[in-house]
């Protein structure tokens, strides 16, 4: 038993020693995320309700008792027409009641409901007490559980522990980018700079959750965050040439709306910003493949020098570069497909089309990524064959 107990203070006092850095450097990144998050907060009221206000409840339709709704041949079989069902509220102060409930079903928003089903209302409180309901949406809660649970159970199933890590470390990513840089936007922070700083602080933390601090982590860390900082900068150089920003984005009229209510967010950065988060994940991919594949290379034949380990980076870059701008381009012009098959129906002319907001938001989204991950094939090549010949660095 002794003998047991001996052993595993062993074993941790191995683990510790390996991976003392990466705990120190994760307990000093938590502290900076908290105090970051403290700042992002702080001074923030919660809006007052007032006499009159409408909450979004989770309800099950108990009854149909009228239905016009039909399918609409023109609109591709989308569904037109209104019910009033009987729904059961179960969530929020009117948790328990049922209520009659309005559903307005279009081709473009809605859609028709059926017995037992969950759906999320839309009630409105009024300063009398008297409270209405109408369908807002289908209940899709349980739903993408079901999805996101899939999702997470292939990736530990694939993955193993290496997949655990990259749930932890996409964690850390959503949580950043929610908890701590929109606030900080929210609140006037400058655009790029806080989208800069929240991406390298992004890629830190993850690579040291996913490799540690060893070499291969620290040449593709320092390859990202050189990766993202030019993706960045050509944004900027291509935003001035073709004389758009973040002003043009197709969402920015509810954010200027916020900005002349008070909320002092920068929106002219927001296109370059787009970018660069946008250009973080195939950056990263890049960067750790190269350095994974040179430490590997390196290890396996130590006599190469500097100038050969170079060489063979730029070689493995090559290989991924093609499908890697592939998969940039392809993402953007897919997130846009449903407007591309829009301009196509209008057979604009080439210079109408060329000269249109929409195509240059397009361009400098894709080709400032594309340049981010291309330019970062040699910069973490140099990195490499810098870092991996000199004295080993203490892991």
């Amino acid at each position: 038993m002794k003998n047991g107990t001996k052993l595993k203070q062993a074993d941790v006092r191995a683990w510790w020693t390996r991976n003392r850095l990466s705990c120190i450097i994760l307990a000093a990144a938590v502290v900076l995320f908290a105090a970051v998050r403290m700042l992002a907060v702080s001074h923030e009221q919660p809006q007052p309700r007032g006499e009159e206000y409408a909450e979004y409840e989770s309800a099950v339709i108990t009854d149909i008792l009228a239905d016009s709704t039909e399918q609409d041949p023109v609109s591709d079989g989308g569904y037109r027409g209104e019910q009033l069902l009987l729904a059961e509220v179960r969530t929020g102060q009117y948790k328990g009641e049922t209520m009659q409930v309005y559903n307005y079903v279009g081709p473009l928003y809605g859609q028709a409901l059926k017995e037992g089903q969950r759906a999320v209302v839309l009630i409105s409180t009024y300063a009398d007490g008297e409270h209405t309901a109408t369908v807002y949406e289908f209940d899709r809660a349980i739903g993408l559980a079901v999805i996101v649970g899939l999702f997470l159970l292939a990736t530990v199933a694939v993955g193993g522990k290496v997949g655990v890590k990259s749930l932890v470390a996409l964690a850390v990513t959503l949580v950043c980018l929610f908890f701590v840089m929109i606030p900080l936007l929210m609140k006037g922070a400058p655009t790029l700079l806080t989208v800069f700083l929240t991406c390298a602080y992004i890629t830190v933390v993850t690579m040291v959750i996913l490799g540690g601090v060893s070499r291969k982590t620290i040449c593709a860390a320092l390859g990202t965050i050189a990766g993202t900082a030019l993706a960045l900068l050509f944004g900027l150089l291509a935003q001035n040439l073709l004389r758009i920003d973040g002003l043009r984005l197709a969402d920015a009229e509810p954010l200027l709306q916020l900005r002349q209510m008070g909320t002092p967010l920068g929106l002219r950065g927001l296109l370059v910003a787009s970018v660069v988060i946008s250009a973080l994940g195939a950056v990263m991919d890049v960067a750790m493949s190269i350095s994974s594949a040179l430490t590997e290379v390196y290890t396996v034949a130590p006599g190469r020098d500097g100038k050969a380990l170079f060489r063979s980076g730029m070689n493995i870059g090559q290989d991924m570069v093609g499908t890697m701008i592939n998969t940039l381009i392809l993402a953007f012009l897919g997130s846009g497909l449903a407007f591309i098959i829009y301009l196509y129906s209008l057979g604009l002319d080439l210079r109408q089309l060329v000269s249109s907001p929409y195509m240059a938001t397009e361009v400098i989204s894709g080709i400032a990524s594309s340049i981010g991950v291309i330019l970062a094939v040699p910069l973490t090549a140099l990195i490499n064959s810098v870092i991996l010949t000199r004295e080993k660095i203490k892991e």
